[in-house]
């Protein structure tokens, strides 16, 4: 076994390797190689300024380091026991023209793997935020087609009050800017540097944690050295929000997917995202729907992973709540980004018919609510009577399935012993769909000013927060350039 370690005189079992190591090894190469190249480089440059190393030996080095590639590492249980931190220092060993012998001095792998596990979890945040910019742009614009056009809106699965596809929509609009305003917090929370914390306790050299944060794109470095190796709260808290989002998104979905029966014919979709049924060829179906609908619950259960991963460890850095509560990581922000990605596509792509809305509202006496307002402010009757009374008359019209009677109306008021003058004046307009939207008076309602304003106001917000996201992903991405540039070495953007 090649100079690693002393204490332990073995290579790993191959077993172990097969099942463990080298999966692992794969997996780091994969996704988080970037960030442990970026985090040595930064090292180095403490090291020269420390007077460590010496400018040559420092730029030694960083060429060896930027020169390395994916293909360049391999899980070796012999030379590198298996481990991506080792194959680095390994292959800069080798390939550096003269040796360092104090690279790596007062170094341990815990706060350098909590770092790239990180900085790989801020790249896959950063991307999951654009793709909700993207979402709730796409939610504005179908909305803004649909805010004067009636549909009923359903409560208890049944038709209730009347609304439009931009009032709804518009909700959905909430839901996701709710999400992207969270995500920024956990981020901003999260964006604190463990690199300098040692293994738990501090180390022993005056790293300055301050410019190694700076250098590596973080908005500064976590103060306490334990917590900084020892926590995984920012997964677990971006699990929660995943599972937050999805756990919404489930029901909205739920309701387009009803709408887009064939008993409703509220939403349509194109036929190139559409599915066939191989026995019935009278069907449309929109599987896409399901496959969103389905994809929320694995992020629902990356939640439960990580929470179980990290409940019952100790608060030290262990490979339980490191490693195996991070296998969901790559996996799980790709389902986030792929949800994202497919609503998107839904919302580029979905019709809302205005006619079939109008019918469906006409279709279901959804005036009842407003009736029994009008009874009450217009014709004194005690609310909870006006309730009934409107009942009544509505049971009265499907049966005898006319629309409006004022002299039905005139008997029902008369039976509820609150008899009414001017039953006509009262039923004018109050079960005409286009009507009762524009009835709404209060803040945030359906009716199209309304919505509109809300719309605005989400507009203005996602703008917002758009810059907000955006000078983040400028600061995690000029470190790399800056760094490579201190080091004297070709950027590779």
């Amino acid at each position: 076994m090649a100079m690693v370690t002393g204490r332990i005189g073995g290579a790993p079992a191959n077993l172990l390797h097969e099942e463990v190591l080298e999966p692992q090894f794969s997996y780091e190469v994969r996704h988080l190689l970037p960030h442990y190249l970026h985090i040595e480089k930064v090292l180095l440059l403490e090291y020269r300024r420390m007077g460590i190393l010496a400018p040559e030996e420092a730029g030694g080095i960083a060429s060896a380091l930027h020169a390395i590639t994916p293909e360049d590492l391999t899980a070796d249980p012999e030379e590198n026991l298996s481990d991506i931190s080792f194959g680095i220092e390994r292959l800069v060993a080798a390939r550096s023209c003269a040796p360092a012998p104090r690279w790596h001095v007062d170094r341990s792998r815990n706060d350098a793997q909590a770092c790239a596990q990180l900085m790989f979890g801020r790249e896959r945040t950063l991307g999951i935020a654009e793709g909700l910019v993207a979402c709730v742009d796409a939610a504005h614009r179908l909305a803004a087609r649909h805010t004067e056009a009636p549909m009923p809106g359903y409560t208890h699965l049944q038709a209730a009050q009347v609304i439009t596809p931009g009032f709804y929509l518009s909700a959905l609009s909430d839901h996701l800017l709710h999400t992207l305003r969270r995500l920024l917090a956990t981020y901003d929370h999260a964006d604190l540097s463990p690199l300098g914390a040692g293994a738990m306790a501090g180390q022993e050299l005056p790293w300055d944690r301050a410019a190694m944060a700076g250098h590596l794109g973080f908005a500064g470095p976590r103060t306490h050295a334990l917590a900084a190796v020892a926590s995984r709260a920012w997964m677990l808290e971006l699990a929660a929000e995943a599972a937050t989002f999805a756990t919404g998104l489930n029901r909205f979905v739920s309701d387009l997917m009803t709408w887009a029966g064939s008993h409703y014919g509220l939403v349509e979709l194109p036929d190139e995202l559409a599915g066939i049924s191989s026995a019935m060829p009278q069907k449309k179906n929109y599987p896409l729907l399901e496959r969103i609908r389905g994809r929320t619950a694995h992020l629902l259960s990356w939640f439960v992973d990580v929470a179980a991963a990290q409940r019952g460890t100790p608060y030290s850095n262990t490979v339980e709540v490191g490693k195996e509560g991070g296998a969901q990581l790559d996996s799980a922000t790709r389902t986030f980004a792929s949800v994202l990605g497919l609503l998107t596509l839904v919302l580029d792509n979905a019709v809302f018919p205005a006619a079939r809305g109008r019918e469906l509202c006409a279709g279901e006496h959804l005036g009842g609510f407003s009736l029994a307002n009008r009874l009450t402010l217009d014709a004194g009757v005690p609310w909870r009577t006006a309730q009934v009374i409107a009942g009544r008359y509505i049971v009265a019209m499907i049966a005898e399935g006319t629309p409006a009677d004022p002299e039905a109306l005139e008997r029902v008021c008369a039976g509820a012993g609150h008899p009414v003058a001017d039953a006509a004046g009262l039923l004018d307009g109050t079960l005409e769909p286009g009507a009762g939207l524009r009835r709404k008076r209060s803040l945030g309602s359906a009716h199209p000013d309304e919505v509109r304003a809300m719309l605005t106001g989400q507009g203005e917000e996602l703008a917002v927060l758009a810059r907000e996201w955006s000078a983040r992903r400028r600061r995690a991405e000029a470190s790399v350039a800056a760094v490579d540039g201190l080091l004297g070495l070709e950027s590779r953007s």
